[in-house]
């Protein structure tokens, strides 16, 4: 597991924007790693798992939560309708919500369910048609309405950039990410906290935290390349 070595990594992009490494959260990126595993990576200090599959996220959130209470899940894949109760029974952040609608229905299972869900609202900054996401424009309209909504806490955004060889040419879409951050800078839900600008992934997450990212998704730099999970 190469957790010193991505810790570095983020040390010294950190020290090239001028920032801080404590602002920058590692979410460990666990989609076909085996439990044992994971396990070994929480007791080794990482304590934020992201998971992307609810079918696959089940079996592990049962067999860990008991025994490490105070990891903080995030749910990163995409969120269909009829996972929202499983995923709100599990996943203490559900970075990926991307779409009005589905954030009106997680406000309605949370309130059945007595509790609040913190989310991320997942911007698209590429032009990339299989990228997901609310575009830009839509984000005003989508703040209002959710500010009338009990159940759900907006902690701030989660965006991608397309996948480059040269991870420096990602940081155009990055810096997008930054500034529709900072535009709503007043709505995010985050007490005396800042908000989150979740950006940056394996291949790209130094670029990332230059360009203002506070948390990074990071699986085949620690784990290595994974097998699927059958």
């Amino acid at each position: 597991m190469n957790i010193e070595a991505v810790r570095e990594r983020i040390g010294r992009a950190c020290a090239k924007a001028g920032r801080k490494q404590e602002e920058i959260q590692i979410v460990a990126v666990t989609k076909n790693v085996p439990v044992e595993r994971i396990e070994l990576a929480i007791q080794s200090g990482l304590d934020q798992i992201g998971e992307s599959r609810i079918q696959e996220s089940q079996g592990k959130f049962e067999a860990l939560r008991p025994k490490f209470p105070a990891v903080v899940w995030h749910l990163i894949g995409h969120l269909q309708s009829n996972k929202i109760s499983s995923a709100l029974g599990m996943f203490d952040l559900i970075q990926s919500v991307d779409s009005l609608d589905l954030l009106k229905k997680i406000s309605v299972r949370a309130r059945n369910l007595g509790k609040v869900q913190d989310c991320l609202v997942e911007v698209k900054v590429s032009e990339e048609a299989a990228k997901t996401g609310l575009l830009p424009a839509e984000m005003e309209r989508f703040l209002e309405e959710a500010g009338s909504l009990e159940n759900v806490r907006l902690k701030g955004v989660l965006c991608m950039a397309p996948y480059f060889e040269d991870a420096e040419r990602a940081r155009p879409y990055f810096a997008k990410g930054r500034e529709i951050l900072e535009k709503y800078r007043d709505v995010w839900q985050v007490g005396e906290k800042c908000p989150v600008l979740s950006m940056g992934m394996s291949h790209d997450f130094e670029a990332a935290v230059q360009e203002g990212s506070s948390m990074v998704r990071i699986g085949a730099a620690l784990f290595g390349e994974r097998k699927l999970i059958i």
